[in-house]
């Protein structure tokens, strides 16, 4: 029980440390990108930009207010350690956000700045949603409705937000190239945030149905060094049974995988689709 909460301990300060780190890129990409160039990265730090622009408020003072209630709520809700990293998270990002504030723009080109900033803030938001935390806003807002709906997409939620925010932006500023290039720098920014989180370990996953399984199979496990299943199923036209093989390769693996199978049985089925991650022996360790 006690080597549990060490290693409990030590997890819980590793995710605080990563929370702190990611906050600290995504204040980069907001303070020496985005902000300077009137461009949103969405959420409240869409709003912020605004207040910073209209109100003269310091862009973090404006987000850790904002999440005030939401971090009540979310204390309530979501337990503790979420509500304690996301607080370190959102109190990190307003900090090192007003800290670079005060360094000079890298850039004052709108195209590279959003590119750019989409990039790093990207980065930086992953490894806080690695780190299983937030830094308020719309992805604590997401957290929370995800909570009573179990069926929402955060993804879809976060986009809403932040749509909203940016059209705000390009209302407040009443420059549609505000918008256009804001659009830009989330769209990049969510692929980044995919990226990492996910990977981009991409394998291919490989469906043959032929009268020669076993042939196939075999020359399979002996040329190409990959496993095969066979799964039972049933031609609906003939209304006959078949097998199935299920074979996970890499993508170098496909044109060997096809010379093969036509090789053994020109009359072979094959469907050949995309898996996003394959774990397990010869792949990715789980």
């Amino acid at each position: 029980m006690l080597l549990e909460e060490k290693f409990n301990i030590k997890q819980f300060i590793l995710e605080i440390v990563g929370v702190i780190f990611g906050a600290a890129i995504m204040a980069v990409g907001v303070s020496l990108f985005l902000l300077p160039n009137q461009l949103s990265s969405g959420g409240f730090s869409g709003i912020a930009t605004l207040a910073y622009y209209l109100l003269k408020i310091p862009m973090g003072t404006t987000i850790i207010i904002l999440n005030v209630p939401l971090f009540i709520f979310a204390f309530l809700k979501l337990g503790k350690s979420f509500f304690i990293k996301s607080i370190v998270g959102t109190i990190s990002l307003s900090v090192f956000i007003d800290m670079f504030d005060k360094i000079i723009p890298l850039t004052e080109d709108r195209f590279l700045a959003c590119i750019y900033g989409g990039i790093i803030v990207g980065i930086g938001t992953a490894l806080i949603l690695k780190a299983n935390s937030s830094t308020g806003g719309s992805e604590l807002i997401s957290n929370i409705v995800k909570k009573y709906n179990s069926n929402a997409k955060m993804g879809r939620i976060i986009t809403i937000i932040d749509i909203i925010v940016v059209i705000i932006n390009v209302i407040a500023f009443r420059k549609i190239e505000i918008g256009l290039y804001s659009a830009i720098d989330i769209y990049i920014m969510g692929k980044v945030i995919d990226i990492i989180v996910e990977g981009i370990y991409f394998t291919k996953l490989v469906f043959i149905i032929s009268d020669k399984n076993e042939e196939i199979s075999k020359e399979i496990g002996t040329n190409i060094r990959r496993g095969t299943t066979g799964l039972y199923g049933k031609g609906m036209y003939k209304k006959e049974d078949k097998l199935v093989l299920v074979c996970a390769v890499s993508r170098n693996d496909i044109s060997k995988i096809k010379k093969l199978v036509k090789e053994v049985d020109k009359k072979a089925f094959m469907i050949i689709t995309n898996s996003r991650e394959v774990l397990g022996l010869g792949f990715k360790d789980v």
